[in-house]
């Protein structure tokens, strides 16, 4: 009874001291800081300086403490003997007639990495005895007509090889409206009432069949979660930034999810994938409303997974972090680039939610969790004003000469500097950002077991001591990046959702030119400013200037994947994935080390040249062309339409493939019209011998 008082006070408490501590600091810093400033009251500027501090403070107070509890987390989990939670095979405490569907959304990806992970979590399931009780929906809204060919082929070779009953299915949308979420939500009101949970992954997800059948354990134990969220830690690239950033979360990932879940409780967040859902709760409160207005604010919610969180919480369900569990992956961007480009996809969805913050109905965490999602972004543009405001302070400061003498006075009067109050500043803000690194080294110092899959304390202890450096090095590349992005945004320049760049590649000079070149060129101005202008200033700012003046040469170095390899040979940057991999992730390899399951060449390619697009070879290959028009949807005859779709066809013929914008390209595959119309006229007009192809590019 005692026992289980002292827990519910505690679960009470765990918010307010979270929040408190978080104020608190913020409060500590922002004295210091007004305390280096008033010398004659302060002035319009310093009274911003002030403002941008405190709202920065609050970031980071809010990072730092997150991972400073889930560090007392996980230490007292060591003392009491736990370590990671025990994921038995099996069903026991399922209901027989529950039934789970992983539902993969997929835009433009690379088919054979799609399959092969999909193939390696089926055969993880088939190996733990469960995998009839799952089933595989691939949710496809490719646009590019030959990936979408190659998809549904795949899938058919793939279901028939599984034979009966059908456990694994596909199906391609005509229009992806409202892009992912509009595909999930569309999956579940035409096949969601068949399951009581769905997974969802992203396209480089990865699942272990353990982690998968305590997902649905725990759903199935608390009848009110309606989602669990398993964090993912990144694997499989090689890309020297990669491997960075694969090593970092890996060390401090469990940390921080940790304290995410001590302050969020049954609040959480949802991020996107790799997690489970309760498929009834979902389809009843999470349809998404349009946005008023135009993009980039307005319009369909692109991030919308922190506001489905919120919808599910407003209606009263809970939410978790199943910080605990471990087999959850995914793969990131190789390259800098990449990982701004990608940034750059969801800094727009998430300034989105400044709008659903005073929403109304939603619970205050929610709020909170909008607000956050909105700072990820915001945080950089208020560090760059905050720099500029700090620059101009000091320049202005420089431009008064000190008095010594006043009156009568025979001594000098020494005037007031903050050297020391301004240098406790730095460091009480660079023990905010940095301590949580030393912190994780400490949990890895005490569990001997976790810290030889790292490659040892030593290998590890200078693994994130690098990450560290080039950490300092990338933070002002990303600043300038994330406030670009911001300013094209609230100067209303919408962003598309193109397809990521996911495997490994190096960057080329040229395009780091393109893509740093402005920010180097800003780099060497501001730094001559600063040097001749505000000389003290200038030393201060130099680890700044440093990482904007090196982006090139850095974006080059990072992207490089035999310097990855050549890290992974000296133990660098290991990750208990590399050292220890688990089954899923060998069974990932061997899938995408197989000879492909599905012959690319179609019968009927000696019909066109072999410079012709995989869509228009295949497209004359019977067995594709029926199966393409089994898959396409039931629709009227449309005499109009198919005049236009024949004109296409023929502009194909006369014109070539290039001729064609994608819409065009798909309209012809889309339509039964369209498709029976370019398979008999290609079947009707083959290349004469002796006479050029017609279709030629």
């Amino acid at each position: 009874m005692i026992g289980r008082l002292v827990r519910s006070l505690g679960w009470h408490l765990q918010r307010p001291v979270y929040f408190g501590l978080v104020l608190v600091t913020t409060l500590f810093c922002l004295s210091l800081l007004s305390v280096a400033l008033q010398d004659g009251g302060l002035s319009a500027l310093e009274i911003v300086l002030l403002v941008l501090y405190s709202i920065l403070m609050l970031w980071i107070s809010a990072s730092f403490w997150t991972a400073a509890i889930g560090f007392l987390v996980l230490l007292l989990r060591r003392w009491m003997g736990q370590r990671s939670t025990a994921q038995p095979l099996g069903l026991e405490g399922i209901a027989a007639d529950c039934r789970t569907v992983l539902v993969m959304p997929i835009y433009n990806e690379d088919p054979e990495r799609v399959f092969a992970g999909l193939r390696a979590i089926y055969e993880d399931l088939g190996a733990a005895g469960v995998q009839d009780h799952f089933e595989i929906f691939i949710l496809s809204d490719t646009r590019d007509p030959s990936l979408w060919l190659q998809e549904e082929i795949l899938w058919r070779r793939w279901a028939e090889s599984l034979g009966s009953p059908p456990r694994v299915f596909y199906r391609n949308r005509p229009e992806n409206t409202a892009r992912k979420s509009g595909n999930i939500a569309d999956f579940c009101r035409q096949w969601g009432a068949r399951y009581r949970y769905m997974i969802v992954l992203d396209a480089d997800s990865l699942m272990s069949a353990a982690t998968i059948i305590e997902m649905v354990r725990r759903m199935e134990a608390d009848p009110r979660l309606a989602l669990l969220q398993v964090p993912p830690v990144p694997v499989n690239r090689v890309s020297f930034f990669a491997r960075m950033l694969q090593f970092a979360s890996s060390l401090y990932g469990q940390m921080f999810a940790a304290g995410l879940a001590f302050w969020q409780q049954d609040t959480a967040n949802f991020w996107g994938h790799n997690a489970i859902i309760r498929v009834r709760p979902f389809a009843d409160h999470c349809g998404l409303p349009r946005l008023p207005g135009r993009e980039p604010f307005g319009g369909d919610i692109l991030s919308h997974d922190f506001v489905e969180a919120a919808l599910l919480a407003r209606a009263g369900w809970k939410l978790c972090l199943a910080w605990d569990l471990t087999g959850s992956y995914e793969e990131i961007p190789p390259t800098l680039i990449d990982y701004a480009k990608r940034d750059r996809r969801w800094c727009q969805g998430n300034l989105q939610h400044a709008r659903l913050i005073m929403a109304q109905g939603f619970q205050s965490l929610s709020r909170i969790h909008f607000a956050m999602g909105v700072m990820s972004y915001a945080a950089s543009p208020l560090w760059l004003l905050f720099l500029i405001a700090t620059g101009l302070e000091a320049y202005f400061k420089g431009l008064h000469r000190p008095v010594y003498f006043f009156g009568y006075n025979v001594m000098p009067i020494w005037p007031q500097y903050y050297v020391v109050e301004m240098t406790t500043v730095l460091w009480v803000t660079l023990a905010l950002l940095f301590l949580p690194k030393l912190l994780a080294l400490i949990l890895l110092a005490i569990d001997r077991t976790q810290a030889r899959r790292f490659g040892g304390i030593g290998r590890a202890s200078l693994s994130a001591l690098i990450e560290s450096l080039f950490s300092v090095l990338l933070a002002p590349v990303l600043m300038l990046f994330q406030s670009k992005f911001v300013a094209a945004i609230l100067l209303r320049t919408s962003v598309g959702w193109p397809a990521q760049q996911r495997g490994d590649h190096q960057t080329a000079f040229l395009e780091a030119l393109g893509a740093h070149g402005g920010q180097t060129l800003l780099g060497l101005a501001v730094g001559y400013v600063a040097y001749t202008r505000v000389p003290d200033f200038f030393w201060w700012f130099t680890p700044v200037l440093a990482g904007i003046l090196l982006a090139i040469p850095v974006s080059i170095l990072t992207s490089r994947v035999d310097l990855g390899l050549w890290a992974r040979r000296w133990g660098l940057f290991l990750t208990p994935a590399e050292t220890e991999p688990p089954a899923i992730l060998q069974r990932l390899e061997e899938q995408l080390n197989r000879p492909s399951p599905v012959d690319w060449t179609p019968a009927s390619a000696g019909m066109t040249p072999a410079s012709q697009p995989f869509w228009v070879q295949a497209v004359l290959d019977p067995r594709i062309y029926a199966l393409h028009d089994a898959l396409l949807q039931n629709e009227p005859q449309n005499r109009r339409r198919r005049h236009i779709l024949e004109g296409l066809v023929f502009q194909l013929q006369d014109e070539g493939e290039d001729s064609l914008n994608l819409r065009e390209k798909r309209a012809l595959l889309s339509h039964r019209d369209g498709l029976f119309l370019l398979h008999t006229r290609l079947w009707a007009a083959p290349n004469p011998p002796g006479r050029p192809p017609r279709l030629s590019q």
